[in-house]
């Protein structure tokens, strides 16, 4: 049985509702499962919730409720319906409070401890509470405002705690050669390359054992052989990739999924997956994950996403005003993926007008309107092509090989981008050939009749390589596209289309009917925002 392609989102911190920064991820992550899936592949696609440690717990303290109780109102009220508000297409959703997940870390904990992987010691540090992290002195800033004079977190901005516990330890130590070893076989296996660059110059200052359970409270997967600790948080929140392929409980599905494709991170918490996890799964003798991807961090007003400085954007307050299909374009789009990415009402709005309305939405909406008036709705059979058609054809086929190949680069604007220059040949390609004025000729002129014919056909044909390719990235509006066409009855359903297929010129079958729906992207009032 062929491997399945197997990627994952980060599961995502209870504390809070999800916003804008948490459905970027999603999306991004989609985008490559639902190409490949295009691909004809086997794909399995995971996200889910981390709901353990003292973030949660405090959180849940604080809104006067049990942490469980919290974790359960906060996945069944918001973590879940954004899934669907983004249209992600997951296999499946894990919550590491899950018996299912529970059992497994501690199967794995209890076999690292049996190997001698793990060891009772004492640590005192700096903790961040809301990175759930020991902190380093080079992890620490001087605070401003409110916390001048303190030592804060440089990502949360917040006061660390300085903590002494005596706790269990994995020999992480252990595993500095061993993961540089590997980084230097595998050199895509953290990207891009700037993440590369800071993994492979943190392991080589030299790794520290790591505490990896908690005493001081109880909300957590319990230690086996010592029920007074819990596992640290973290070490149970990266087993979940494992746990939810089967680990331990499912062996063939475990063989089937087992390692992951791609780990989509915030880069935040790329030292967790680029390092921690890597050498998890080395001591356990499990194999590794092909690559760790680090997205940058989506800004607001310059600022990283944020609930607690009032940054955080819900995702229904984009999508109810310009969709599904075009927030997911515009994150996709916009953004170097890779790379910090600012949002910004005007920059959505603007695309929004000129890329998809003015863009796409407006050559599906030509192009049906003028099969319906000039051949009745009947895709027409074309005549003898021109350099015109070569060309367009030609553009169709480039733009199927140039987003493929940007997928294999998790490059989703790259790949978007390609799929765009067939926007623009389209467009451009309709302007030039001016149907309407061939109508008018054909009137009197039976063989302009054939060129109009070719003319609508062809435009026809993008329209059809467009909905393949841009399936992944906005599924509504591809669908309507795709039954715009008639294509369904003739080629079967848009997910049975590979997208290395789709710059195949000539694939519609004349005589299919081609009707005018409503517009893909309706005009949005500016004041809407």
């Amino acid at each position: 049985m062929p491997k399945a392609f197997y990627v994952t989102t980060p599961i995502y911190y209870v504390n809070d509702a999800p916003h804008i920064g948490h459905a970027y991820t999603t999306v991004a992550t989609d985008f490559i499962a639902r190409w490949h899936r295009q691909r004809q592949e086997d794909v399995w696609f995971l996200t889910g919730t981390d709901e353990h440690g003292e973030k949660v717990l405090r959180t849940a303290e604080a809104n006067g409720t049990s942490p469980r109780e919290w974790a359960d109102r906060l996945v069944e009220s918001a973590w879940k319906p954004v899934l669907r508000t983004i249209d992600a297409s997951n296999d499946d959703f894990i919550r590491t409070t899950e018996d299912r997940h529970v059992e497994r870390v501690k199967e794995f904990i209890q076999g690292l401890y049996d190997a001698g992987e793990i060891f009772e010691g004492t640590y005192e540090g700096a903790y961040c509470v809301a990175c759930e992290e020991y902190k380093q002195p080079a992890d620490l800033v001087e605070g401003t405002g409110e916390y001048a004079g303190q030592m804060v977190c440089s990502i949360h901005g917040r006061p660390v705690e300085m903590l002494a516990e005596t706790n269990y330890f994995f020999r992480m130590s252990a595993y500095t050669d061993k993961l540089l070893e590997f980084y230097e076989q595998n050199p895509g296996f953290v990207q891009p390359e700037s993440a590369r660059n800071e993994v492979v110059s943190f392991v080589k200052q030299g790794l520290q054992d790591l505490s990896i359970s908690r005493s001081t409270f109880d909300w957590g997967v319990t230690v086996p052989w010592d029920p007074s600790h819990v596992i640290y948080v973290w070490i149970d929140a990266l087993l979940n990739y494992a746990t939810a392929a089967g680990y331990g409980a499912d062996e063939e599905k475990f063989q089937r999924t087992w390692p992951a494709d791609i780990h989509f991170v915030g880069k935040d918490i790329l030292r967790f997956h680029a390092v921690i996890w890597p050498a998890m799964l080395m001591a356990a003798g499990l194999p590794l994950p092909k690559k760790v991807f680090a997205h940058g961090w989506l800004l607001v007003g310059g600022e990283k996403m944020s609930k607690s400085k009032l940054t955080g954007i819900a995702p229904a307050q984009i999508t109810d005003t310009f969709g599904s299909d075009a927030f997911r374009y515009y994150f996709l789009r916009a953004i170097a993926f890779g790379n910090d990415g600012s949002f910004s009402w005007e920059d959505i709005a603007a695309r929004y007008q000129a890329e998809l309305a003015n863009g796409l939405g407006n050559l599906a909406s030509r192009v049906t309107a003028m099969v319906g008036r000039y051949f009745d709705g009947v895709l027409p059979a074309p005549g003898a092509s021109t350099d015109a058609e070569e060309q367009l054809a030609a553009v169709a086929a480039q733009a199927a090989q140039d987003a493929d190949a940007a997928v294999d680069s998790v490059a989703p604007h790259d790949a978007l981008a390609a799929v765009w220059t067939l926007v623009e040949a389209a467009n451009g390609y309709i302007t030039e050939q001016q149907p309407w004025a061939v109508a008018k000729a054909a009137a009197d002129d039976e063989s302009q009749r054939e060129r109009l014919a070719t003319i609508l056909y062809s435009s026809a044909e993008a329209l059809r390589a467009l909905a393949v390719l841009l399936n992944a990235a906005m599924p509504k509006s591809s669908a309507r596209l795709w039954e715009a066409l008639g294509a369904e009855k003739a080629l079967g359903s848009l997910a049975t289309q590979p997208v290395g297929d789709a710059g195949r010129w000539g694939q519609l079958v004349p005589g299919t009917e081609v009707t005018k729906g409503d517009a893909l992207f309706p005009r949005i009032d500016p004041d809407a925002q």
